[in-house]
């Protein structure tokens, strides 16, 4: 048997750059196991994939696709004959604009996000379930443990209502819900929606370039101002929080949406010397 299998394993969508990327690397140099789902395998995927021979297996597809899901799940129970824990990260915030313009094709734009930010997570959770709650082949688990994890990618604008970006909130807000109702059905699979901040990342540079077409000048301002004062998280830090959740959640946690860097996360991030936290 290889010497990968056995070994706790991530299926994590949006791999390929940003604050997935950033995941996938710290779970690899862990010694984890990563299934990376993704539209593209840009060259810094690539090298972690010739980097770490085995134990990150790349699933190119879309998550809006639900054959694109139901193969990545195969793939990673072919390739580790189990699954520990998702981390569902990928998304998009496209298309702005404020509910009025939502007619037409405007709406169809709408609806594709939903596909891509949320429709897609019923689908890969769907596909993943039953190996989530399983415990077979899961030796490394005591009693206590829950057989899975699932960790959602938020936002705080979930809870909030930034002009023009109706369709997007509205997604993280139905993320949000899921990750309830799921944590009330399965009692052996921890379920977490995390904020992970304003991180440096390509949605940034979106807002910042084309968010003041849809956006109030004050909001906008808000976003620009964080990264001209060099504010924007790196990718690495909420990263370190998605990496260490999908390992370490408790089961008190499940149904909650926390922030990145609130203690009770903090508390279980990994150290140097392994899985726990100090």
């Amino acid at each position: 048997m290889a010497t990968y299998q056995g070994k706790p394993t991530i299926l994590l969508t949006g791999g390929s750059k940003g604050l997935g990327l950033a995941a996938l690397e710290i779970l690899l140099s862990r010694s984890y196991n990563v299934l990376s789902l993704s539209r593209t395998t840009p060259p810094e995927l690539d090298a972690l994939s010739a980097r770490y021979p085995g134990a990150l297996i790349i699933s190119k597809g879309d998550v809006s696709k639900d054959d694109d899901n139901k193969q990545a799940v195969e793939m990673c129970m072919q390739s580790f004959g189990r699954l520990d824990a998702l981390i569902l990260n990928a998304g998009t915030l496209h298309p702005l604009g404020t509910h009025r313009s939502f007619t037409g094709s405007k709406l169809e734009e709408y609806k594709s996000l939903f596909d891509v930010n949320f429709f897609s997570l019923i689908s890969i959770i769907g596909h993943a379930l039953p190996y989530l709650s399983s415990r077979e082949g899961k030796s490394n688990l005591s009693d206590s443990d829950p057989a899975g994890r699932i960790i959602a990618v938020s936002s705080g604008a979930a809870t909030g209502g930034y002009q023009g970006w109706g369709a997007y909130s509205a997604s993280k807000a139905a993320m949000n819900s899921l990750v309830r109702t799921l944590a009330n059905e399965e009692e052996d699979v921890v379920a977490v929606a995390v904020r992970p901040g304003v991180v440096d990342s390509e949605m940034q540079e979106i807002i910042r370039e084309k968010g003041m077409e849809h956006m109030k000048q004050s909001e906008h301002d808000k976003f620009t101002g964080l990264h001209s004062r060099g504010e924007l998280l790196p990718p690495s830090k909420p990263g370190m929080s998605l990496a260490s959740l999908a390992i370490n959640a408790t089961r008190d946690l499940s149904g909650e949406f926390v922030n990145w860097d609130e203690e009770k996360v903090k508390k279980l991030l990994f150290t140097d010397k392994g899985e726990e936290a100090a």
